[in-house]
Parts: structure tokens; sequence; C-alpha cells
């Protein structure tokens, strides 16, 4: 296919904004002057990486910034067009397509520092896809097309209960685990089935907010509990136990803490043990990364002592194959409340997907989970380590940070007090954006960030983190 379009980018490799951002101004700009018309054939992605001397995923970002704005379109095994009915752009907005307009809010975003996804670009989607198929092309196939069980796929769930026993020290059995659509649902059907109006619940401040809403929503009230580098401060545990009587639950996140990474110490893990039986409370554990560590194991959940009486454990296998796969789970020993969850999911949600959870039951068997999570652990080790070399080269002087063990993204902390809604204006402006410390906060706003390193490029990083020292500059 002919490629009539003359290309003729000019890039400035010292501009604070990103490389692919400028191609992608670039070729707006074309296209606006009419040197691009609607429907012509651009150069493939590898074409233009080289002409450019580029790597060709920065090309892959910049068409991607594209397609999502609407200037092209991608037509499958033809390439990519110019669109034949093009954004509307005011006159000002002609001269500079990459800034914040005042009176619009319009905004075109390169990059979105989030607070830890995984990168989906790993996945294994060739495997699942050939699992999922092989499912049906076996000859007893008709029988997976029924209702199963409301708690999961009993291969399934042996399966997790095996991986729990073996990798986190659990003492489980397929009947104490319920898979649910993500962690999220786990979340939810905990809070109905424990909680009645009136109940308190003790969470982490700052903390993961998601969670607090399924409280909140099932009738409890928070009360809020400091976190510092050893985690949540048992001592006000014990205060908060010995002046309220209705405290019926802990939410903690004690492995990496959200949003601060910091790991909950042994000794506070045995206080808050003890403390769980003294008073009869239900410590629910959300484990949400305890996949990815980099340190010689990971300690072991508070739910693998056998002296722990209450708990409920909450995992999930999205971060483990991809965000858009929606399995997690919960544990608990309590009879009581597992039957409850089961009537409850019965009511909003019959059964899981019980043909992908035999897919990736397929994926354990065969060792491609095991595989997978070893090589994603590399490469994720590999990524946050370039995210600490970055931090110490550009941001050492604004911020305090711990590099983490494990997890998917740094905790920052600024050495002076900012303000992060006149940061987050600031770095819009480049073409990024930050999600705001008071995501986190029960009250008053945690001076703090959390960095997610994981689905960004190095290029991404990069520039993210210099962005960022920039605006944190006196």
């Amino acid at each position: 296919m002919l490629r009539p379009w003359k290309l003729e980018i000019q890039l400035d490799h010292q501009s604070d904004q990103a490389l692919y951002l400028q191609i992608a101004d670039a070729i707006i700009a074309d296209i606006q002057s009419g040197r691009l018309q609607p429907g012509t054939a651009l150069p493939g992605s590898r074409a233009l990486a080289k002409h450019l001397q580029l790597n060709r995923n920065t090309v892959v970002e910049a068409l991607n910034v594209l397609l999502n704005e609407e200037w092209l379109v991608s037509k499958e095994r033809k390439g990519t067009f110019v669109a034949a009915i093009l954004p509307a752009f005011s006159a000002n907005d002609k001269k500079n397509t990459t800034k914040k307009s005042v009176d619009t809010g319009t905004l075109l975003l390169q990059t979105l520092i989030d607070d830890g996804s995984p990168d989906s670009k790993i996945a294994p989607v060739a495997e699942l896809a050939r699992a999922y198929r092989q499912i049906f092309n076996r000859k007893a196939k008709w029988q997976i097309m029924g209702y199963s069980s409301e708690f999961g796929e009993v291969g399934f769930r042996k399966a997790m209960a095996q991986m729990l026993n073996h990798q986190r020290g659990m003492q489980i059995n397929e009947q104490q685990i319920c898979i649910t659509r993500g962690s999220q649902m786990a979340m939810y059907l905990t809070a109905q089935c424990l909680f009645q109006p009136g109940d308190v619940i003790m969470v982490e401040n700052p903390g993961y907010k998601p969670a607090w809403k399924a409280f909140e929503n099932a009738g409890a009230r928070l009360l809020p509990i400091n976190v510092d580098e050893n985690g949540i401060v048992v001592a006000e545990v014990e205060r908060c136990l010995k002046k309220f009587s209705n405290i019926k639950a802990i939410y903690i996140t004690p492995h990496h803490q959200y949003p601060t990474t910091v790991t909950l110490s042994l000794p506070r893990r045995l206080a808050l043990i003890r403390l769980s039986n003294v008073y009869g409370f239900t410590i629910i554990e959300d484990d949400y990364d305890n996949e990815f560590h980099f340190g010689y194991r990971p300690i072991l959940p508070l739910s693998s002592y056998a002296e722990l009486k209450n708990y409920v454990y909450i995992g999930t296998m999205s971060k483990v194959v991809a965000p858009a796969l929606r399995i997690g789970y919960l544990v608990t020993g309590d009879e009581w409340l597992m039957q409850k969850v089961g009537e409850l999911r019965k009511i909003i949600d019959v059964q899981g997907d019980s043909i992908m959870e035999q897919a990736v039951l397929q994926l354990i068997q065969d060792g491609t989970v095991k595989r997978h999570l070893k090589k994603a652990t590399h490469y994720y080790k590999n990524k946050r380590d370039l995210a600490e070399k970055l931090l110490n080269k550009y941001l050492v002087e604004q911020v305090d940070f711990v590099t983490p063990d494990g997890g998917l993204a740094f905790w920052i902390v600024p050495k002076k007090k900012v303000n992060w809604q006149l940061v987050d204006e600031k770095i819009q402006q480049k073409g990024f954006k930050i999600i705001l410390p008071d995501t986190y906060s029960y009250d008053k706003t945690v001076n703090g960030i959390r960095l997610g390193y994981a689905y960004l490029s190095e290029e991404q990083m990069r520039d993210s983190v210099k962005v960022l020292a920039q605006v944190l500059s006196p």
C-alpha cells in the first residue's frame, strides 16, 4: 500500500514534552493544516519508528493517543488512516493541542501516574485463550454448560485452597473459600453479611476507600486508625476497643499497606491477633498483591495463624493474570458467615464464570500460572529498580521514600507540605495526571502520593518522575 504522506516531524529531545506526544501533535498539526487529508494512510509504526530513529513503542504510544482522540482510525489488516470525521477544536485549541483549556476544561493527557496497576501486556492471554478453547473441545463439554455452585467451581476452589496452604501457610479446604468476581465483590459480600447498621469497623488511615464504601453501604461506621512505618498503630486499636463496645471488625492491608506500602511488623501482628481473640472482632485481611514480592519470601498472612479465631481473607487473581479477569476470592473459617455469603451471592449473581474458572484451573495445573508469576515478578522487580534509580536521580532532594520489597508502587512524601491541587494542575498542563492524596485520607489530606510503576514504559516512567521533580522544586 502506498504511503504518500511526506514525513516532516521535528523532535526536540531536550523538551519537557514526551517524544510520543510531540509526534502526536505534529500529526495533528498536519491534519489541521490539510497536509494530511481524511482517509490518508499513515506509515506503519515500524516504518515511522525507523524514520524517526526511535523505539517502536514510542511511536505506538503516539498512535494510540491519536486513535483515542479520534484523529485516526484503525482498519484491520489495512493500517491506520486519518479519520473521515475529525474532532471539533476551536481556533485557540489548534494553536496548542496539548495544554489545558481554562474555558472548556479540555485536556489531552499523556500519562496517568496511577496507584499500581499491573502491566496487561505481559498477561498470558494466548495461554488463557488456548485453555478456554480446549475446554469447549472436550467430549463432555455439555456438562459444564449448566449451573454450578454459588461458591465457585469446586475443582478451582480446591486448587486455590491448595495454593493458599502451600504458599501462604494457611490451613483451609475448599469449603472455606468462595470465588468472586474480583476482590471488590468479596469485600461487598463480606460487608453485607457481617455488619448490621450501627456496627463499627476500624480502618487504616490513610487507606483504601473502595473498601470503606462497601462497609458504609452495609451500615457500618468507620473508625480511622493511624498508620506509621510499622503499619497500623495497634496501640490505638486497643484504646478504641476499650472505649467502644460495638466494634465488629478491623480492615487491614498488612502485607504492603495501601497506600503507604509499609509492612505490618511481627509484634503488631501478634498483638492484633491477641486483641481479636480477646474482644471477638473479625480481622478482614486484604492481601491484594501478595504475589509480587522481591525479597526472600513474603511475610505470611495473619489469617495463616492457627491462633486467629475470627478472620476473612480476601485476595485476587486479577493482578496475577490480567485486570480484565475478574476472579477474586474470600476465605473464612466461620461456617455461619460463609453460609450467609453463599445465600447473598445467589441473590445477586447465581454463580461465577465457571468456564473461565476451569480455564484458569488448567493454567494452574499445567504450570502456566507458576511460570508467569516467576516471569512477572522478575519483570516488575526490574521496573521497581528503574523507578528507584529515577527517584534517586531526579526527586531525592524533594521527597522521601522507602524502596518497597514488593507490590507495584512507591509511596513518595515531599519533604515540605505541598498544595496537591496546585501540583495536579501544573502537571496536567504538561500532559500528566496523578491520583490526589485525598483519595486515601479519612479526614486530613495525607502529604504523599502513590507512584505506580508497573504498567509504565521506561520512557513514561522517566518523564513522570522528571515532571514531578520540576513541579515539586522550590
